[in-house]
């Protein structure tokens, strides 16, 4: 496993390898490494013959100071673990000059409103720093094809719409979302949480699972105010939003059609650490 700290020394490398005719897959993360992003990269092992995993926390898609200052940084863990997958991976682990030279500034993006909704509603700018990154990664590596997370629904749906304005030939391939095993969404957040506030987040998926069982019977509007219920009787969990939205345009909806796909979208803060999930509804 080879680890690259510069662009041209990353290019380099794939540039042998891509005229050796290997295809490349990519899997950008920014570190604090757990099953479910190893997940990816078995995924992307199994479909490419090299793998890059880049590792770096992104200064300007983080809306709030303290969650920037708090992000873990695990990195000799996190190349321990991709060591022992055994896989063919070469590691992209820039610094923030690297990335971003003296200017520490997202570039500013059209998604055509799927940045608008959910997390856009909450996170101010985060969805630039998303793109601008994702952008350089795909530019940089020119991968066959990258994956991510189906936890970062959003997300997934956001670069998908990048690579598409953008002109990127680089197909993105959406992932299921890995559970730890009282149903909490993997997410390197989750190691932030206390082993109680741990147990206590599992509430989370149970919530939605079996918001999930009312799809037939009730309408959006309800299925939301039911689940906006159960947690206003919480002590321990406060909900910032619960939204059902169609699964391609990402927007809201007030009744079902049986010709579309539906999910339904949660954040949670536990104490201060804030969690999301969401859950296909049909």
């Amino acid at each position: 496993m080879l680890v690259f700290k510069h662009k041209a020394d990353l290019k380099r490398h794939l540039l042998n390898k891509r005229e050796e005719g290997n295809r490349i897959g990519l899997v950008p993360t920014m570190g604090a490494l757990h099953e479910g992003h190893l997940s990816l990269v078995i995924n992307s092992a199994s479909e490419n013959d090299l793998t890059v995993v880049s590792i770096f926390v992104n200064p300007t898609q983080f809306d709030r100071k303290e969650d920037l200052e708090n992000y873990p940084s695990t990195l000799e863990r996190d190349l321990e673990l991709l060591e022992g997958t055994g896989r063919n991976i070469a590691v992209f682990t820039p610094s923030v000059q690297e990335m971003y030279s003296e200017n520490i500034q997202a570039e500013s993006f059209d998604f055509d409103g799927l940045e608008h909704q959910m997390e856009g509603k909450f996170r101010a700018g985060h969805f630039d720093g998303v793109g601008t990154i994702v952008k350089s990664l795909l530019q940089l590596v020119e991968a066959d094809n990258a994956y991510f997370g189906e936890k970062d629904f959003q997300q997934l749906q956001i670069i998908k719409k990048l690579v598409e304005k953008e002109g990127i030939p680089t197909q993105v391939i959406g992932c299921p979302i890995l559970r730890e095993s009282n149903g909490l969404a993997m997410s390197s957040r989750n190691e932030r949480l206390s082993p109680e506030m741990r147990k206590e987040a599992a509430f989370i998926y149970q919530t939605i699972s079996k918001a999930k069982t009312l799809f037939q019977t009730k309408s959006p509007e309800e299925i939301t105010k039911w689940t906006e219920n159960q947690f206003d009787n919480h002590h321990s969990l406060t909900l910032e939003y619960v939204e059902i939205a169609n699964e391609s345009t990402l927007e809201p909806v007030k009744s079902f059609n049986k010709k579309d796909r539906y999910r339904l979208f949660i954040a949670v803060f536990a104490n201060s650490i804030r969690l999301i999930d969401n859950i296909a509804l049909n």
